[in-house]
Formats: structure tokens, C-alpha cells, sequence
């Protein structure tokens, strides 16, 4: 949900500052941190919240009593590589590793998100290059918020993209998950 119009023309911050700052916000805007830019984030559209809040029950119920969590858009995640320091909000990430930090993950084995007209474009390359630095990592899904679609890199696969669509199932094999696509759309 990266925006270079949305950029903070502030000077270059540290990850230490950018938390202290986010983490202390008072206000309903969010921002993420990509090596040293902030970068203001939209809101969701209701279709967009629709899909998201379907995916998030289903995985609710389908970890309870496992050492997996799902979170929602408020948890942030963390990269790194090197010096290159990035803090996002995916719509969805499902941990499964102890995590120390209050306000982020550094672990997670599943992310989701959901693309808009505004996102799409980072979503498909920013982030999936990002996220793919997170050893724990071993799926990226992208949902569209347009119609019964979606996306899915796998770690085990090279992060190559597969498709699926109405009608088909999808299992996301980070959790052992099998979801009809039109289900999330209902």
C-alpha cells in the first residue's frame, strides 16, 4: 500500500524513530517505512474489508489450538537486508514462531493481500521482493478485490505465480488450508 504521493517529506528517519512514532500514533492514519521514507497508507474499501474479514475468520478458526496466530492489518512486518529496513502492513499474516515485539513481526509464514487500483503495482513487486527475504516466509498470496481471484508465490516453488479462480480451491499449504476461491466472495 506504498504511495510515493503519500511520502513524509520529513528527513530520512531510523527504524527506531519510525517506531516510536508509529507505534505512538494517535491518529487513524498509518504509515510504512521503507529504508528511512514514510509513506502514508489509504483506507479499504468495503469490498476490500469484506474479503479480508472472510479470509481472517477462516483462518481464525481453522489455527485455533495451534502455535499459528493470524493477524490483521493493524500488525505490521518486518524485512531486512543488510541496511534495507522496511516495515509494511499486509492485510493479512499468519505467524507461527514466538514473536517478541508488540507492534510487528519478523517471522511470518503466510501473508495476504488484497489489491486495490493504488496498491496493485507494489504489492506485485515492492513487496512480493521484500517479503521474500523473511526466512520464515512460505507464501505470498494476492486477493482481487474485483472479482473471485487469486494469486498465490510459494517459496518451495521459486515465488513463481499461480493462479486461481472461481469455481477452483486453493490450499494454502503454509497452514495445511484448503479454501474454495467464491467462498471469500460470497
Amino acid at each position: 500500500m506504498t504511495n510515493p504521493a503519500f511520502a513524509i517529506s520529513d528527513p530520512i528517519l531510523t527504524p527506531e524513530a519510525y517506531l516510536l512514532m508509529e507505534n505512538d500514533n494517535n491518529t487513524e492514519t498509518r504509515h510504512e517505512y521503507v529504508n528511512g521514507l514514510v509513506y502514508a497508507i489509504t483506507g479499504a474499501s468495503r469490498v476490500h474489508n469484506r474479503i479480508s474479514g472472510r479470509l481472517y475468520v477462516r483462518l481464525s478458526l481453522h489455527l485455533q489450538g495451534t502455535r499459528c496466530e493470524p493477524f490483521q492489518s493493524d500488525m505490521k512486518v518486518k524485512t531486512q537486508r543488510g541496511d534495507d529496513v522496511r516495515f509494511y502492513y499486509p492485510d493479512l499474516q499468519v505467524a507461527c514462531e514466538e514473536e517478541t515485539d508488540r507492534y510487528y513481526n519478523e517471522q511470518p509464514c503466510l501473508i495476504v493481500e488484497v489489491l486495490s487500483d493504488s496498491t496493485q503495482r507494489t504489492d506485485r513487486t515492492e513487496k512480493l521482493m521484500a517479503y521474500q527475504t523473511i526466512a520464515c516466509l512460505q507464501e505470498y498470496v494476492l486477493l482481487s478485490q474485483d472479482a473471485p481471484y487469486l494469486e498465490i508465490y510459494r517459496r518451495k516453488n521459486e515465488w513463481q505465480r499461480e493462479s486461481f479462480k472461481e469455481k477452483q480451491s486453493v490450499t494454502l499449504e503454509s497452514i495445511d488450508l484448503t479454501l474454495a476461491v467464491e467462498e471469500l466472495y460470497a
